[in-house]
């Protein structure tokens, strides 16, 4: 018996087939080969086609299936992984009515701090547990407010995963976690907030049937089983953003326990018990996968939108011909300090943890007569650290203790550069895991399915791969400090 796992990442769609009774990575594929792009009309803006994003599902699905490692036949239930915060909009035909505004799009940010004005800031997070911000809610207003004939003619919003499940099922539902993430879900009296579709003045008729996210969301329709291989009806069981997925994919769902990934952007994920709140919204809480009228199981999201995508950049432009592999080779023949080079990561939209502003990236501190590649990519890296360092101190601030990360050992966590400055500048250490958002989603689909008894069932075969420690932490110290002290100038005088 098998599980299929889909990741609609930004970059790619990944997709996996997991044994249900191991646990095990059957077969993977990623869909196409190079990075889908991001289409960026004016600066600020990141929009993609949710039309693309399922043919490159069904693409990748076909890829896998043809591996010939397994009999496509024997897949049981089907799990859903999506990149957050997107909006997609669909008539009542189901059929795509604009581009999908996505996670690192900037436009609703002044909608939203009006909101959180109007609204007001305490009771804003006392009930929604983060500010309006550029979140999915405010990103609908923009679409209300700017493209009034499109907005009359929606039917149904989702976030891009329920639009995948929708192509496969017919059938629109959505989760809490899902309309907790899109700051539509009232946390206080434990339904949609009515502040926020008053202020923004959108009808309740918009939102998809809610359901549990482990459930049935669906059931696969005949002609899609046929055009994939797939047996018809088996059940869409699960459906998560794909930070909480990375969570539950590191076995992170008790309070207390901290995942972190480092793929297009960068998030450091705690669960918590608690309704906190960050009172600047710098950090974000939402609900977790565990989350449940009993159980307010809360995760708290710092996210860094520059990370991978920085790397990407700096490859591109300075290394087209590399592989990724390479360039942290390069980037480990540079000293700690990148010999005083020093990059702000920042360049990929309105940073939450800086209070939504847009610093853009930089490269500072060139020595034309000193500086290479190897002290560039170095710098990089060290520069992404350093942004989780920042953002996990404003975690602690609000609660946030971890003794140790959890993370799969994939994307910057593959180069060791990264990773050992990681935990040398946050100083906690990493337990490294063989996880991948697709298979969390596969094994997500076994619980919803109620193949498995239970999340500890599924993960009962997961173990570490690898711990680091901090060994260079008293060296990292200074050379934060001072990459701190040029961030916290260039936000006084943004």
């Amino acid at each position: 018996m098998y599980l299929l796992g889909i990741d609609l990442g930004t970059s790619s769609i990944k997709v996996a087939v997991v044994d249900a009774a191991t646990q095990k990575n059957i077969a993977t594929a990623q869909y196409p080969e190079q990075e889908t792009a991001i289409k960026s009309l004016q600066s600020g803006w990141a929009e993609q086609s949710p039309d693309e994003w399922w043919e490159n599902v069904q693409q990748a699905i076909l890829k896998l299936n043809s591996t010939g490692l397994f009999d496509p036949k024997e897949i049981k239930a089907i799990g859903i992984a999506y990149q957050m915060h997107g909006l997609v909009v669909v008539d009542q035909n189901q059929q795509v009515l604009r581009d999908s505004i996505i996670w690192c799009d900037s436009r609703a940010v002044e909608l939203g701090n009006s909101a959180f004005d109007a609204i007001g800031h305490e009771k804003s997070l006392k009930h929604l547990l983060n500010s309006p911000g550029n979140f999915t809610a405010s990103k609908l207003a923009w679409v209300k407010a700017n493209e009034p004939d499109i907005y009359n003619c929606i039917d149904k919003i989702m976030l891009p995963g329920d639009f995948i499940a929708m192509k496969l099922t017919g059938e629109i539902t959505t989760s809490i976690s899902a309309l907790s993430e899109g700051i539509f879900w009232d946390f206080e009296n434990h339904e949609i907030s009515k502040d926020v579709m008053d202020y923004y003045g959108i009808s309740s008729n918009l939102i998809p049937t809610v359901k549990p996210l482990f459930s049935e969301h669906g059931y696969l329709k005949t002609d899609i089983a046929h055009a994939l291989n797939l047996t018809a009806g088996i059940p869409v069981a699960y459906k998560s953003g794909d930070q909480p997925n990375n969570a539950l994919s590191l076995n992170v769902l008790k309070p207390g326990e901290v995942a972190a990934t480092a793929g297009t952007s960068g998030v450091i994920y705690g669960v918590s018990d608690e309704l906190t709140y960050d009172k600047q919204s710098r950090v974000n809480t939402f609900a977790h996968v565990t989350y449940s009228g009993e159980k307010k199981h809360t995760g708290v999201l710092l996210c860094i939108n520059g990370t991978g995508s920085m790397y990407r950049w700096a490859k591109h432009n300075f290394a087209p011909l590399s592989s990724y592999a390479e360039l942290n080779i390069q980037a480990s023949k540079a000293p700690i300090g990148s010999n005083g080079l020093k990059v702000l990561p920042f360049g990929n939209g309105a940073e939450r943890m800086l209070n939504n502003q847009y610093t853009g990236a930089e490269l500072l501190g060139i020595d034309l007569n000193l500086h290479n590649q190897s002290d560039i990519f170095r710098a990089i890296q060290e520069g992404i650290a350093f942004a989780f360092r920042y953002g996990l101190d404003i975690m602690r601030e609000n609660g946030m203790q971890p003794k140790v990360i959890r993370a799969g050992k994939a994307n910057l966590f593959l180069s060791e550069v990264f990773a050992q400055t990681f935990v040398d500048v946050t100083g906690i250490p990493v337990e490294l895991y063989e996880n991948d958002g697709s298979v969390g989603a596969a094994l997500g689909a076994g619980i919803g399915a109620s193949i498995f008894k239970s999340a500890e069932e599924a993960f009962s075969n997961h173990k570490v791969i690898k711990t680091l420690m901090p060994q260079h932490s008293a060296e990292y110290e200074p050379v934060y400090q001072d990459w701190k002290e040029i961030l916290e100038k260039q936000l006084a005088t943004g």
